[in-house]
């Protein structure tokens, strides 16, 4: 190899003499290109990210999901937007904003959506969480709704979009009311998107707010019906029976809530009414998710974190019954394909637990 020298020409002999290269200029470039190569690895890695959009009505399992997808080091949450459904639209921004805090994530952008369904119907919210949707274990040193964006949900959820076509899935945890306004707004929002994951609906009949209707599509069945048949990017679904089937056992949540952090600490103080409401249900006829732990929009989250957790997808065409005295809200899969569907939703029907439980306990630490 040459060796890297400067040429000089002596004033008195006129002979060229070699010196050696500046050693100041060597290290410079040496660090000038180590700088480079830094930013490199920089962008690099934030091409890697997966960009996740998160819509929520943060209860407690919405809060279980929102910290997992803060402890996965391949994510970057560019915001989380708001809506009605386990508690008022009040609580739930409060509890995003308190879930953050303890993370030590308050830089994440948040916005408050809508307040009730489509067609207005009270919210009720949920039992399972508490009145304030977070087990009623307030924290007077939570952060208030000063720190909320001023700009409205689904005003921010097109701007974000648009501004990375095709890179951003969306998670919706809640009642779908701010993404079937979204698609209203905006019809060609689907087609921006990288994908859609949801937990809600149902797969056999099986209700746990009516009689066979999932709670999160039984908020709001107009908005559920809009975004399952106006969302024509890849959507996958977690339903409630999927969730149930996929349970853990009471050990790992005994395992899970024992590691010293700050962040087990406030699942504990959050976690305890759900545990009791648990309980309380376990010998009523038909409940299937008192037998382990069931973090309902958990599973939803997992998949859009780390697809590879899906073991297994029904895919087919799907909707939401609307007019049912019974079935109001009830997701139906199109089996047979008698509605000529082109987008076919993904439904889980199995994932890898032992993943899935790895995102769990991270989520904590």
């Amino acid at each position: 190899m040459a060796d890297k020298r400067t040429s000089a020409r002596s004033s008195d002999s006129g002979k060229s003499l070699w010196l050696p290269e500046d050693p100041t200029k060597v290290e410079r470039e040496r660090k000038e290109k180590k700088t480079n190569f830094k930013t490199l690895s920089q962008e690099v890695e934030l091409m890697e990210k997966k960009l996740l959009l998160l819509d929520v009505d943060c209860g407690v399992d919405d809060a279980q999901a929102i910290m997992m997808a803060l402890a996965a080091p391949n994510v970057e949450i560019l915001g989380i937007t708001c809506c009605h459904g386990n508690t008022t639209l009040e609580n739930v921004c409060r509890n995003v904003l308190r879930v953050l805090q303890v993370c030590d994530r308050s830089e994440i952008p948040v916005y408050s959506g809508a307040q009730a369904s489509l067609l207005g119907s009270p919210v009720e919210g949920a039992c399972y969480h508490g009145k304030d949707g977070l087990g009623d274990s307030p924290d007077p040193n939570a952060p208030g709704l000063e720190h909320l964006q001023r700009e409205h949900a689904v005003d921010a959820m097109l701007r974000i979009v648009n501004g990375r076509v095709g890179q951003i899935s969306l998670v919706g945890t809640g009642p779908l009311t701010n993404l079937a306004l979204a698609v209203k707004m905006d019809p060609s929002l689907p087609q921006k998107l990288k994908n859609l994951f949801i937990m809600g609906g149902n797969m056999e009949s099986r209700g746990n707010d009516s009689i066979c209707g999932e709670f999160n599509f039984s908020s709001d069945p107009e908005a559920a019906y809009i975004v399952l048949n106006e969302y024509t990017c890849p959507t996958y679904i977690a339903t409630w029976e999927f969730t149930c089937r996929s349970q853990l056992p009471w050990t790992f949540v005994d395992e899970w809530m024992a590691q010293n952090s700050r962040k087990a600490t406030f699942m504990k103080q959050i976690f305890s009414h759900s545990l009791e409401f648990t309980s309380a249900c376990s010998n009523n006829p038909g409940e299937i998710y008192t037998g382990g732990f069931v973090a309902c929009d958990c599973y939803a989250m997992a998949a859009a974190i780390d697809d590879s957790i899906i073991c297994e997808v029904i895919k087919c065409g799907v909707s939401v019954e609307l007019k049912g005295a019974l079935t109001r809200g009830m997701m139906i899969m199109d089996m047979r394909d008698k509605l000529k569907k082109k987008n076919k939703a993904l439904v889980m029907n199995a994932i890898d637990l032992e993943k899935y439980k790895t995102l769990m306990m991270a989520a904590l630490k």
